[in-house]
């Protein structure tokens, strides 16, 4: 459960709420799934201390509860089938009821326990998404808010910029990116669009140069009348392909929905494609390419940036393809859906694969670190590239299924992310040529984790 972080902020925790002993649900509390990880704290002393941070795996809530490290032995047993006491005697320990209802009631006060708390914070949630046309900017409100900070010569603002400042630093920052990554390029330049693209979605600092080798190309490319943007379900429910049926909203503007392709998805996949629409919510494997989308394609004579269509794709390596419990939209009928629904629409449509690859590291629960010159680790960062390019073979001599099947055979020792949005890419636009432009792999200083991604072409 405990994760590692690059940089972990001194915070002080909040409040402690107080402990209702007239609520039924924290008598027997049921923990929703949570993500841990070390907290420096100031202590009742002044001093720092580590603790053990707690938010919601969903992203449902946006509370965090900090408790000590132990709290890692109590927290498997909040399943809703044992009483505090219960817990209590099973932990051992010196565990004290008062200590462990003090936890309890921060878990529920956050909405990281099921009862009415998190009920009204999802209800919340869910109004909030339906009532909104465009989803509102998440991830790339992080990046924007850097920006904020300090000027491009590095200098601090005297005052905040405007949004129209802060739009022209980002597009500065792009233009300054593309032309590092394409400068020795020998083809900087597409003039038709492709049929697709594959760029990644780990945050832009450590992701640049693969989003700049791929959307830089497209600058003088044919306009596309509509994005489809097949990402990754990090944090939500669906167990199946989720479609969602906003637009986007960045500090470059909106791209709007495409209301005729929803409409069309709706009608051959029917209404359970959108079901848990809310898992786009805060999905940043989507919002990251629409920054890129409005800054290299612009906004056509009407002032519109173009249209866009979101889809996350579950794993086809667990079930071959097939949703994880037989409830959800599995993964050849979205594709047949997709492939009929671009064939009669009007226009050209660009498809945008948002895949990151592997994901390893102590943080992600390997053993060995990746840092350093010394045997172990350089062994185990040379395994991961062979795998990574042993696998994205595959993708280049269009051989999907057979992906699929070396990931499920090899269950997955790399953690790639994004195995269903390149099958589901592949399968939609049948490509004559896919074309790798770039590979690159991010790691932290002290080798706790590594990403890899790609930039690629499909024709």
């Amino acid at each position: 459960m405990l994760r590692s972080y690059d940089h972990f902020p001194m915070t002080q925790p909040n409040p402690v709420p107080a402990f209702d002993l007239t609520k039924p649900h924290v008598q027997r509390p049921r923990l929703r799934a949570v993500r841990g990880f070390p907290a420096q704290v100031n202590g009742p002393d002044g001093n720092p201390a580590t603790m053990l941070g707690l938010t919601d795996a969903r992203q449902v809530s946006d509370k965090m509860v900090f408790t000590i490290p132990a709290a890692q032995l109590i927290l498997p047993l909040m399943d809703g089938s044992r009483t505090l006491d219960e817990i209590v005697t099973q932990v051992g320990r010196g565990l004290a009821l008062p200590t462990l209802q003090q936890l309890v009631a921060q878990l529920d006060d956050a909405g990281l326990i099921e009862g009415p708390v998190f009920d009204a914070i999802l209800a919340k949630m869910r109004a909030d998404f339906d009532a909104a046309p465009v989803l509102p900017p998440a991830s790339t409100a992080q990046f924007a808010e850097a920006l904020i900070q300090r000027k491009p010569d590095g200098s601090p603002d005297e005052e905040p910029p405007d949004d129209a400042t802060l739009a022209k630093r980002l597009g500065e920052i792009f233009d300054a990116w593309i032309g590092e990554a394409l400068k020795n390029a020998t083809d900087p330049a597409l003039s038709q669009l492709p049929k697709a693209v594959v760029v990644p979605h780990i945050d832009y600092p450590r992701g640049w140069i693969n989003y700049a080798s791929a959307y830089g190309r497209l600058r003088v490319a044919d306009r596309p009348d509509r994005v489809i943007i097949l990402g990754t379900n990090h944090f939500g429910q669906s167990t199946g392909v989720c479609g969602c049926d906003k637009g986007y909203q960045t500090i470059l503007g909106v791209c709007p929905s495409d209301p005729t392709l929803i409409a069309a998805m709706r009608r051959r996949v029917g209404d359970k494609l959108f079901e848990n629409r809310f898992d786009h919510e805060r999905e940043h494997s989507i919002e990251l390419q629409i920054p890129w989308i409005q800054h290299v394609f612009g906004k056509d004579e009407k002032g519109e940036f173009p249209m866009v269509f979101g889809a996350l794709i579950h794993d086809p390596a667990l079930k071959n393809g097939e949703s994880y419990d037989n409830q959800g939209v599995d993964l050849q009928p979205f594709v047949d859906a997709l492939k009929a629904t671009i064939a009669e629409l009007p226009g050209r449509t660009l498809v945008v694969s948002s895949a990151d690859l592997s994901h390893v590291g102590p943080a992600f629960g390997d053993q060995q670190p990746l840092a350093g010159e010394e045997e172990p680790a350089t062994a185990a960062r040379n395994k991961v590239f062979q795998h990574d390019q042993e696998m994205l073979r595959l993708i280049a001599d269009n051989k999907p299924w057979e992906l699929v099947a070396a990931m499920a055979w090899q269950q997955n020792p790399t953690r790639w992310c994004s195995t269903g949005n390149l099958v589901a890419t592949l399968l939609t636009v049948e490509p004559t040529e896919v074309k790798l432009l770039n590979y690159s792999a991010a790691m932290d200083e002290a080798g706790s984790t590594m990403v890899s991604s790609t930039a690629m072409i499909i024709q």
